[in-house]
């Protein structure tokens, strides 16, 4: 009995030694393991967590800006330029304070959304005083480029960036939609040179010539910095614009200016919408005036939005829940009076006008089509809407509207006379006429002959605004032939006073297509 006590005490005791720790390790903690052990991965075992503190740059301000100068200062990340042609450009800023005061209360509807797009992207919030110096914040600017919008995208470069432009919109001119190409263009060309200063000349001169001036310096010896490069003098200027506004921003008071009050916080909201609707009565439902719609939602080219295009619309905030609540109580056969018609032919404005039951006056100057102009097949025109028209426009048509226009082709009723052994079907042919509409002028058949001299009734072509010349290969000659002096001189008279007036109606042609494109 003693020895079975004995065993069993000794069996006690070897498990209990079982269950004790292992020996820590030289200048190590009880339980933690040393530097490159590997866990054994036994049963119950749990693996040692690491602690390690993570860095941090700069500590983020429980405190939210006071407004949304504050917001842009903190922001700021570019460095500063310090030179003569900063504080000519400053200088040119402070002694306009007029023009300062209308430009900044035209950023207050769009700073607070470029300065969110910049934020959220981790890019410096100097760029969004780059509107003040391309074009105002005014999104109807158009240089004389044809670069348009806040951010004056060149033709081009918009479509390169996705901004659709035709003749329903321009989304170079859009809030949200040009933002974001200028932003993605900006963060691109930074990735291309590593340099703010350099994107931003690139930006203004194009990344081409940039590169090229890089390259030119870097064969010379020379250094390849933003104030190294020989560059035009509106890029040479174009940075130090920035850097004066920005100076101005980050402490008006050392300038003298006192900057007016804009909040921290959205002063548009976005809407939604699933049908087409006037862009008046979209004012209407909202409460808001006429214009102030129109500078929120500037890239609409005609007097109706096209939801397949424009599937939001920017409101003031207040107002896009009022537009939401009367949008919903309105009839939806009344939203829209306008739609997009796509002609069928080629046709004369008059056709157009009579097909789509409008005044033929009020159907050029809606579209920009010039008087003497045909509106080629295909092309895409804004007319009333009928009880006909489907409730919404097809994507294809808004995202393809254009308008194609040719000169109009004018028949201008002369008289020829007929040759020797002539018939009505050789005059016509001489002409490019068919034989059967020659007949029918003449009330006689194609194969009528003619005698010597007889006159003919023909309807040749014309461009609208100049005379006939009446000249085809031979005809021209064998009627002039048959006319005394007297009718050559009454057919030249009408045709050198159309003539004397065809560069006028040119320049106009000209000057209308520039304004259309």
């Amino acid at each position: 009995m003693k020895l079975l006590h004995v065993l069993a005490l000794g069996a006690c005791v070897w498990l209990a030694g079982c269950a004790v720790p292992p020996k820590e390790a030289d200048g190590g903690a009880a339980g933690t393991p040393t530097a490159g052990a590997t866990p054994t991965g036994q049963a119950g075992a749990m693996p040692a967590v690491a602690v390690t503190e993570l860095p941090s740059g700069k500590v983020a301000p429980l405190a939210a800006p006071a407004d949304l100068w504050e917001r842009i200062r903190r922001g700021f990340a570019m460095p500063n330029l310090d030179t003569d042609l900063v504080r000519q450009q400053q200088q040119w800023y402070l002694s306009r304070p007029d023009y300062i005061d209308r430009m900044v209360e035209r950023s207050r509807l769009y700073l607070f959304h470029v300065v969110e797009e910049l934020e959220l992207r981790g890019m410096p919030t100097e760029l969004a005083l780059l509107p003040y110096v391309e074009s105002a914040f005014n999104p109807q600017a158009v240089s004389s480029a044809k670069a348009a919008g806040l951010w004056q995208f060149m033709p081009g470069t918009g479509r390169d960036f996705q901004l659709t432009q035709n003749v329903l919109r321009d989304e170079r001119r859009s809030v949200l939609d040009s933002t974001r190409a200028a932003l993605d263009y900006l963060q691109k060309l930074h990735d291309m040179f590593g340099d703010w200063h350099l994107a931003l000349a690139a930006y203004n001169w194009g990344q081409g010539n940039v590169a090229k001036a890089i390259e030119r310096n870097r064969a010379a010896g020379l250094p390849t910095g933003y104030l190294d490069l020989n560059m035009p003098a509106e890029t040479r200027n174009y940075v130090p614009k920035l850097q004066a506004v920005k100076n101005i921003i980050a402490d008006p008071k050392l300038y003298g200016e006192m900057l007016p009050d804009i909040g921290n916080h959205p002063f548009f909201d976005t809407v939604d919408i699933t049908r087409d609707i006037d862009v008046e009565m979209a004012a209407r439902l909202a409460g808001v005036r006429l214009e102030d719609f129109k500078a929120l939602n500037p890239s609409q080219r005609k007097p109706i939005i096209f939801a397949a295009g424009t599937p939001q619309i920017l409101l003031p905030w207040d107002n896009a829940a009022v537009f939401k609540k009367n949008l919903a109580a309105a009839d939806p056969t009344t939203l829209a009076s306008w739609t997009a018609w796509v002609a069928p032919s080629t046709m004369a404005t008059r056709e157009a006008a009579r097909q789509v039951s409008m005044d033929e006056g009020d159907l050029r100057e809606l579209n920009g089509v010039p008087r003497g102009m045909m509106i080629k097949q295909g092309s895409t025109l804004v007319v009333p809407r009928n009880g006909k028209t489907p409730s919404a426009v097809a994507p294809q048509v808004v995202d393809n509207a254009h308008l194609a226009l040719a000169p109009e082709v004018v028949l201008r009723r002369t008289t020829v006379r007929a040759r020797r052994g002539d018939t009505i079907a050789l005059v016509a042919a001489r002409y490019d006429l068919p034989a059967a509409t020659v007949a029918g002028w003449n009330k006689t058949h194609a194969s009528a002959a003619l005698k010597p001299g007889r006159a003919v009734v023909v309807y040749l072509p014309v461009r609208a605004g100049r005379a006939a010349t009446a000249s085809p290969r031979a005809g021209a000659k064998a009627s002039s032939r048959h006319a005394t002096p007297q009718r050559a001189q009454r057919r030249a008279a009408p045709a050198k006073a159309a003539h004397k007036a065809t560069p006028a109606r040119k320049a106009a042609g000209k000057a209308t297509t520039k304004k259309r494109r």
